[in-house]
């Protein structure tokens, strides 16, 4: 299992403050906000992780991170020319990194916190036991149409995935964090672009579901989940 922390992004959300700091560097509490996302790889036992971000922030992050041998991990860089290129292309710029592996991708303002993901029935199980096909988690929100959302039947089965809803279907939606099987290079190579351009992941977790291979975890009490991309969700 390789990891892949996507920290790309214009961080349009976070101006002015982006306009002087890369956003993966502002501070979380008390550690650059890059600093969660790789603990949850790290905790689930990754070791070989590349950063995805913009020819703008990736030296800096570089410089910040250095090659990860202080950490017991190895860091790969790869610059994103197109930081609107969709969460989903990051397979496609790592390609020759992932080698046909499975991978853990996870965004870089994304934040988690709870037993899950420190314990090993959590996380660290889902990643050690991973197998193939595609795994992606529930967290319950209040404003599911902000998110990719995930709609269950009474059984608690997957019936579909829809991205920012006006009408969601349920209140759970999908955090930045996924696994996925060495095939998911190939899965992506055959997206077309959405209608904003992006190579969507809602549209790979689709392909994954349409072949009966996706796996939902639901997050439960006592799992926060923060995407830190706003002033809001900073305070």
């Amino acid at each position: 299992m390789k990891g892949i922390v996507l920290a790309g992004g214009l961080g349009t959300r976070l101006v002015p403050l982006t306009r002087v700091v890369c956003k993966q560097l502002l501070p979380v509490y008390d550690k650059p906000m890059i600093c969660y996302p790789l603990s949850i790889l790290m905790q689930g036992g990754i070791r070989e992780i590349c950063i995805i971000s913009t020819p703008r922030d990736l030296p800096i992050i570089r410089d910040f991170l250095g090659d990860g041998k202080s950490l017991g991990v190895t860091f790969t860089y790869i610059e994103q020319a197109n930081p609107r290129g969709g969460i989903a292309q990051a397979f496609l710029l790592a390609e020759d990194f992932l080698a046909g592996d499975n991978v853990t991708l996870v965004l870089g303002d994304n934040v988690f916190y709870g037993d899950y993901f420190q314990s090993d029935t959590g996380f660290v199980r889902a990643a050690r036991e991973f197998s193939g096909g595609g795994l992606i988690f529930g967290h319950y929100v209040s404003n599911p149409e902000e998110f990719g959302v995930i709609e269950f039947d009474t059984d608690g089965n997957v019936l579909g995935i829809e991205e920012k809803p006006s009408q969601p279907k349920s209140n759970y939606a999908v955090p930045g964090l996924y696994i996925y099987g060495g095939d998911v290079v190939e899965v992506t190579r055959n997206l077309q672009p959405s209608g904003r351009g992006e190579l969507e992941i809602t549209d790979v977790n689709r392909t994954y579901l349409k072949r009966g291979d996706l796996h939902v975890e639901q997050l439960g009490r006592g799992i926060a989940w923060l995407d830190t991309g706003t002033p809001e969700s900073l305070h």
